[in-house]
């Protein structure tokens, strides 16, 4: 199992630790390191910068948000970073929820989230491999345009620039038990939000035959102390925004998984306290059995031995979300 750095996005500023962290993820001998976008620092400048800072550490994208970008955008961030980093990039891509696609992009959220992955995707993969123009009829990425709206001279393109690596690998953030099931089969692998090495069984049903060198890469928030409840909090708080906040009272994917988790109710109690305003209680209605069993937290004994549960399921990649460089090196000394 192979570990890699989560930095996620930036809050009210640049973070000033960034760029050292990775770099000692990489003097560490971490495999990747990952930026991720929400509503406000895009993904792929802040990778950038690590990129020109670091010489062989792989640069992931967890996750490109795809309602921010057309796909042939996507692609030609994602040739220009394997070009400028020798061939480091792993893209990842999010469809995310109806709440950030239309109240941020200002777009509809796709009728068909599947059909529109896999739309996609293609056009992505059509970009890397240059075979021939960019050509899609499809529903929601057509390719060229040719809607009632448009001039009727679209033109086929393929891209100026020849991508680096044809076979650049593409890995998806998905929840649904349908989207998990699709990303098996057309992409290089899935970036899980919350992964319970004790509850493998919720996603199953989706992961039967897995392509060979197919990468599953769950984040977890990791952290060496003493005091575990401590340690869960951040844990907690993470939880009670994208479960509470990170979507419609009917329609919120995080809230719909950890009820698949087994905490339906504890689920609806988060998001309606959250709902209501009252979220410092949102935080706290979290369950610690929840957050202890998605994180590693706690003593360098403890983590030892609950990384073990973590290391013999089907996980390629632990994508560590840590605060501290001591929490790195534990990470890595007890992963080597």
């Amino acid at each position: 199992m192979r570990l890699g750095l989560a930095l996620g996005y930036w809050g009210r500023g640049p973070s000033p630790d960034h760029v050292p962290l990775a770099q000692e993820a990489e003097r560490l001998g971490y495999d990747s390191v990952w930026t991720a976008e929400a509503w406000g620092s895009d993904v792929f400048t802040p990778l950038t910068w690590i990129a020109a800072q670091t010489s062989r550490i792989k640069l992931g994208t967890a996750v490109a948000q795809m309602a921010a970008r057309s796909p042939t955008t996507t692609a030609m961030h994602a040739l220009t970073l394997d070009h400028l980093s020798g061939g480091r990039m792993l893209l990842g891509l999010g469809l995310s929820g109806p709440q950030v696609v239309e109240g941020w992009y200002g777009r509809p959220f796709p009728s068909s989230p599947l059909t529109a992955t896999r739309e996609y995707v293609d056009v992505v993969r059509q970009v890397l491999r240059r075979e021939s123009p960019v050509e899609l009829d499809g529903r929601f990425h057509s390719h060229p345009y040719g809607g009632p709206d448009g001039t009727g001279v679209g033109k086929a393109l393929k891209p100026i620039t020849h991508p680096l690596r044809p076979d650049l690998p593409v890995l998806l953030g998905a929840e649904g038990p349908k989207n998990i099931a699709q990303t098996t089969r057309i992409a290089d692998g899935w970036l899980p939000l919350y992964w319970s090495p004790t509850r493998t069984d919720v996603y199953e049903a989706s992961l039967t035959d897995l392509p060979d060198g197919f990468l599953i890469a769950p984040l977890v928030r990791a952290q060496v102390c003493d005091d575990v409840a401590e340690g869960l909090l951040p844990v907690k708080m993470m939880l009670g925004f994208y479960i509470g906040g990170m979507g419609h009272a009917k329609q919120n994917f995080h809230a719909d998984l950890m009820a698949r988790m087994g905490y339906e109710e504890e689920a609806r109690r988060i998001q309606r306290l959250f709902l209501e305003g009252r979220r410092e209680e949102a935080v706290l209605a979290v369950p610690d059995a929840f957050a202890d069993e998605i994180s590693l937290v706690g003593p360098r004994e403890r983590i030892a031995e609950r990384l073990e549960s973590w290391r013999k399921g089907p996980v390629t990649d632990l994508l560590v979300v840590a605060p501290d460089p001591a929490t790195l090196r534990v990470l890595a000394e007890l992963n080597s």
